[in-house]
Formats: C-alpha cells, structure tokens, sequence
C-alpha cells in the first residue's frame, strides 16, 4: 500500500486568500481541503501521512512534525526512510478523487508527476523513494523532471484536471464550487460564498 505524504500548513495558510477569508477561516477552510484530499488517498487505498508545521488534532491520521526544516528538506528526510511507494500531494487539491489519484499510483513509469500551474508540481509518485529527491518552489516541475532523468528514472507526465487544480486564489474559487463534492465546498458554502456571472465569466460572491 503506497503512502500518500500530504504537506500541511496550519497556522496562517492561503494568504492570498485574505481578500475574502480571515485568518481563522483560512486555517478552516485548508483543513477541510486537506481532509479532501485525505478521503481521496483512503478512497485510492493509499495510507495518509500529514506532513504538518503544526499538530492538530485527530484520532485516525498518521502525523509527522517538520519543525524548522523547509518542504523539501522534510521530503527528502521522509523519502530516506520511507520503505515503500510514496505518493507525495499537495493539501490545497481538493477536487482529487479516487480515480484521479489511482490513475497517478497505476504508471509503470519509475515515477508519474502532475504539473501545478505555474510550473510547480502538484503531485509526485515515486516507486522507489530511494532513488529521488524532491526540489519545491521555483519552477519545481522542470526541477523535478531533471532529477529524475540525472538518476536515470523513467516519469509519466499526467494531465489531470482535478489534480492540477490547486486553490490559491479568490480566482480559483469558482472551481471548487462547480466541481467539488467534499468538506471544502461544504465549509464555503456555509460561509456564504456562492457563484455569479460576470461579463461571461463565473466568479464567486460572499454574501454577508
């Protein structure tokens, strides 16, 4: 059974997201993405793993602390332990289901990558973790993709559009609400959030 390491950032997440969230919401609003993309990976009968800055509570949710280490150091440190397949996805994917992330963890490649806007890198599968490090930020995806052709490791690129959609912005809001089904639509919702056409474009609105 792969395990499904999810990076997590609890305390003042999705700062972008300060136009229409406050900060305690924010923290709700990226927990209930992350518990998406946990019932995702369960759905995929992939083990959950949080990789969190923070604990948090939760009776049935494997955590490990990264205390003063960036992203990919505490990666890298979890990739050098790790003794099975590890599919390492972002918390902020909340449309991922269970056929989107089967469909990463089927390859027959060494390694099968989904591309994040911007370059950046969404999700990895890695099936042999010792043979990888990861690189975040600053253009991660061709970062990736060169450590993993230095190692001499075959990689499936997938095109998926529930994993490529990562929620940072009031902007990609609308797509949560149009395509989502889990705790994150539902949280806002409840907040008020409903969807508009401007000009031919679907936006979202608060209502207060």
């Amino acid at each position: 059974m792969p395990v499904a390491v999810i990076p997590f950032k609890q305390k003042n997440p999705k700062t972008r997201l300060s136009c229409v969230l406050s900060q305690s919401e924010r923290e709700e609003f990226a927990k209930a993405m992350m518990l998406d993309v946990v019932a995702a990976v369960k759905d995929a009968m992939c083990r959950p793993v949080i990789l969190g800055t923070e604990p948090f509570e939760s009776d049935d949710l494997v955590q490990v602390a990264m205390p003063e280490k960036g992203l990919s150091d505490a990666l890298n440190e979890y990739l050098s332990c790790a003794l099975d397949s590890v599919l390492i996805i972002m918390a902020d994917i909340p449309l991922a289901d269970e056929a989107s992330v089967r469909r990463v963890i089927a390859t027959q490649s060494d390694l099968s990558i989904v591309p994040g806007r911007g370059g950046g890198t969404n999700v990895i599968f890695i099936r042999d973790p010792a043979k990888f490090r990861v690189d975040y930020y600053g253009g991660s995806f061709a970062k990736h993709m060169k450590i993993a052709a230095d190692a001499g490791l075959s990689v499936e690129v997938i095109d998926s559009f529930r994993l490529h959609t990562d929620i940072d912005e009031k902007e990609d809001l609308p797509e949560l609400l149009i395509h989502g089904k889990g705790k994150s639509r539902a949280y806002l919702e409840e907040k008020g959030f409903t969807l508009i056409s401007d000009k031919g474009r679907t936006v979202v609105e608060r209502k207060q």
